[in-house]
Order: C-alpha cells, then sequence, then structure tokens
C-alpha cells in the first residue's frame, strides 16, 4: 500500500493535481492524505508583536480549513469515479509551510508527494512555484509536481534527464521503476551536452550501470547537443510526445533551468508535462 501526501491550497491547480494522483494511480492501493497548511507566516497580523490566540486561530483558520477539506472529499465522491483501492483521510495544520510537509511524511510514512504548481500565467519568473520548489529541493521524499494544464492519460514516452555522473543510490530509481513495471512505458534517456563534449570514462561506466539497471524494460539513449537544457528538453518533448520528465534530486543543480530560470514565455513544456523528481 503507498501511502500519498496531496498539499492543496484549494486552487484549481490543486484539484487538477489531486484528480492526476488518483488516475496515476488507479491500480494501486493508496492511502491518499489531503493536506492544508495555514502558513504560520500568513497568522500574524500587521502589527507583529501580536500574535492570535489558540481559540482565534481555530475559529479563523482551522474550521474553515476543515470545511474547506471537507468539501474537497465531496468533490472527489461527485466528480472521480469510485475505486475500492483508495482510501481519502484530511490533515489540517498551522506552521511553516516545509516543515509541517517533513512532520506528516514521517507520521504518516509518506511514499510520495504529488502537488500542483502554477505555469506562466501565475509566475514572473518561475517556473515552479516557491511552495513546489520548495519541496522539492528541501524534503527527502520523492515527489510528483503536476502543471496545472496537465492532463492524465497513459503514460506512453517518459523523459529520463542525466549527466552519467551517478552520486546516487541505485535504489532512488525504484520509483521510476515501479512505474515502469505498471504502465510498460517506453523511458527516454537523454544526455544534454555542448557541442564537441564526449563522456568521459567514468560517465561511460555509469552509462553501462543504467544499462544493466534498465535492461528489462523499454529504454533507449538519447545524446542532444545544446548549450541551452531547457531549449533541448523542449524539442526532445515536443518530437518525443513525452508525457512525463523524471529527475533525480541530487542532478537538481545540473538541470536546474529546467525548474529555475526566467525563460518561462519560450518554454511550453512545463505547463502540461509533470516531473517526477526522486529523492534518496
Amino acid at each position: 500500500m503507498m501511502n500519498i501526501l496531496l498539499p492543496t491550497d484549494f486552487s484549481d491547480n490543486s484539484w487538477n493535481a489531486i484528480t492526476y494522483a488518483i488516475n496515476f494511480h488507479e491500480h494501486t492501493t493508496c492511502n491518499f492524505y489531503l493536506l492544508h497548511v495555514n502558513k504560520i507566516e500568513n497568522l500574524i497580523v500587521s502589527d507583529s508583536t501580536y500574535i492570535p490566540s489558540q481559540e482565534a486561530i481555530e475559529n479563523i483558520y482551522i474550521k474553515p480549513s476543515k470545511k474547506k477539506l471537507r468539501d474537497v472529499l465531496r468533490k472527489i465522491s461527485l466528480h472521480v469515479e469510485p475505486n475500492e483501492k483508495h482510501k481519502f483521510y484530511t490533515l489540517n495544520d498551522y506552521s511553516f509551510f516545509v516543515e509541517s510537509i517533513r512532520k506528516h511524511i514521517d507520521e504518516k510514512k509518506i511514499d510520495m508527494i504529488i502537488m500542483g504548481t502554477k505555469g506562466t500565467s501565475g509566475l514572473k519568473e518561475y517556473i515552479i512555484g516557491s511552495n513546489a520548489g520548495d519541496v522539492i529541493t528541501k524534503v527527502k521524499c520523492t515527489t510528483l509536481i503536476v502543471p496545472e494544464h496537465a492532463q492524465y492519460s497513459k503514460l506512453k514516452e517518459i523523459a529520463f534527464p542525466t549527466d552519467y555522473n551517478l552520486s546516487y543510490d541505485l535504489k532512488t530509481l525504484q520509483p521510476l521503476t515501479s512505474i515502469l513495471n505498471n504502465i510498460k512505458t517506453g523511458l527516454r534517456i537523454i544526455h544534454i551536452h555542448k557541442k564537441d563534449t564526449q563522456l568521459n570514462a567514468e560517465q561511460l561506466t555509469n552509462k553501462d550501470i543504467l544499462n544493466d539497471y534498465f535492461e528489462d524494460f523499454n529504454h533507449s539513449y538519447h545524446f542532444l547537443t545544446n548549450k541551452n537544457v531547457e531549449d533541448a528538453i523542449q524539442c526532445f518533448v515536443e518530437s518525443k510526445d513525452i508525457d512525463m520528465i523524471v529527475m533525480v534530486a541530487k542532478n537538481l543543480n545540473y538541470f536546474q533551468n529546467m525548474l529555475f530560470h526566467t525563460r518561462v514565455e519560450k518554454i511550453t513544456y512545463h505547463t502540461h508535462i509533470p516531473f517526477l523528481v526522486l529523492h534518496e
């Protein structure tokens, strides 16, 4: 059984992530935990010397949030096909967002976080919003980021960018192999390099390790020459009809232009292609 955490701010994009999560795990026995976090910084009124009482917090923030969570459960029952493999629970908290996520991961033994994020219409600078960005960089848990326009359909093609510097344990890839086992999708392993650069001896060895690891799956290797990572991924996603991009958290610095940059007007894949970020 999987335990899945679904942070929600009751927005349309968080609802989209919830429905994506339910459909994505259609054939998996799951406990879904819907979590709303009333951020501590939002509980302090303009006079920073005043901290609301526990009773005030309960009446102003907690009770309305609990009602909204019940409304989400009702919406799920009305709009999502019933599935006996799925159980839903609600969690309400007031804390710093990342601290709350970490606490519930530990208490509920969470296997995966699935959360929504806005695209260019809601962002001035970054592809990944602040909450999602904080989770994938500061929380050690496999996280699926679902863009606002992502609509679930059976995965046919997954892109896995790598620099072939395996600084992580291969067990980190287990969530990816679970998907490959369950859905039988194609895996496209991508290496992006600048002109006239070749894999060194260590990278070639690591490529062989990955080849052995994915031997039983439908996988292929692709070498893209482009000085801009995001441009290369954009072209690849379009040409191969990629349904999901998977990355290892330890490689986020290398691939930061895919998630944290200011050229959103030139990149479109981030509005509809989910990102699965794997942690050790």
